[in-house]
């Protein structure tokens, strides 16, 4: 009962800050909009301008980080209690490298000049791909060391092909336009984006949701897992699924925003008892809360600057990376 009701107001508390963070996203950046009194009292020619700024520019920017944050924070707790691997997180199936490369191909072949999504189209392509390769791969195997060995290859490959598409760009416009997506952002975004990704990212939350019961029991060994009912096949099928249509939708719209997945469970994971299907849901929310901070502070921050939302996002997270290694190397547990 003392972890149920600690696991509830942990929710509680992180949905809370969840809300105050999303009512900040809009109203903070070079002009202040509060957007309580803009919806609820003002009229008038200069309300207008407030409005257009608030409903086609900050509002879809602020859904995009609550449900991007939240899929990246619930698919690294996913892919860790799965994999048993603290160190994992959605990048190290290759979903986030395939979708960008999807999204590279369609910027350098024109595409993206011929049809105004077919970037995001082609990312989400890129990540379907690599599930498909993944299985392909991986075959009906259940041994998690295949699994990843899989994706880093998948990775890997990716990664190679987006390098070789940027060294045979002749067009400087192009390899500009590829190397800035690839850092991501969250700038520019519009509904259409926000209507493209944010079903894909609840259908891969659910998936990534069912794993829960199953999770919990792998944390006690495959053997106990097996004694409880639980087809670790199954469960593998869920979360790769989940992790490719989620986080592949949030690349599509985003770029490559990476190290949420990972800090974010870690910094959650203590105050859940480490209870994996615990994780989940405070994960989720613990990356929306995460990356509507981030997103809030390259606004303020650097407004002239543009800086990246993933250039952020890799700041913090490589050297919270480091630490955990020298945790590891120290034989602590984070």
């Amino acid at each position: 009962m003392g972890a149920r009701r600690r696991l509830l107001g942990l929710s509680l508390g992180l949905a809370v800050l969840t809300a105050l963070l999303f009512y900040l996203s809009l109203a903070l950046g070079q002009v202040w909009i509060d957007p309580l009194s803009l919806w609820l009292f003002e009229t008038g020619p200069s309300t207008a301008a407030d409005h257009i700024i608030l409903t086609e520019i900050r509002t879809p920017r602020a859904i995009l980080s609550v449900f991007i944050g939240g899929i990246l924070g619930l698919s690294g707790a996913v892919l860790q209690g799965l994999l048993r691997n603290p160190l994992a997180e959605p990048g190290l199936l290759g979903v986030s490298a395939s979708a960008s490369l999807g999204a590279v191909i369609a910027i350098y072949s024109g595409l993206t000049t011929l049809f105004a999504y077919a970037l995001p189209f082609s990312a989400l392509g890129g990540a379907l791909i690599s599930v498909m390769l993944l299985r392909l791969l991986a075959g009906r195997s259940t041994n998690i060391l295949v699994l990843i060995l899989t994706g880093i290859a998948i990775t890997s490959l990716a990664g190679a092909l987006t390098s070789l598409t940027l060294n045979l760009s002749s067009n400087p416009f192009a390899a500009l336009e590829i190397v800035f997506w690839m850092m991501g952002s969250l700038t520019d975004r519009s509904f259409v984006h926000v209507s493209l990704s944010v079903p894909l990212i609840i259908l891969g939350a659910i998936l990534l949701f069912s794993t829960a019961r199953a999770l919990d029991a792998l944390s006690l060994g495959q053997d106990v897992a097996h004694s409880l009912g639980i087809h670790l096949r199954r469960t593998q099928i869920m979360a790769v699924l989940g992790t490719a249509i989620g986080v592949g939708a949030a690349t599509a719209v985003s770029g490559a925003i990476g190290f949420v997945g990972l800090i974010v469970p870690h910094l959650l994971r203590p105050l859940v008892g480490n209870k994996p299907g615990h994780l989940l849901p405070v994960s989720a929310l613990g990356g929306a809360v995460f990356l509507l901070t981030a997103d809030i502070a390259v606004r303020i921050l650097f407004p002239a600057n543009d800086l990246k939302l993933g250039v952020v996002t890799a700041l913090i997270g490589a050297p919270f990376f480091l630490w955990l290694l020298f945790t590891f190397h120290r034989g602590d547990k984070p």
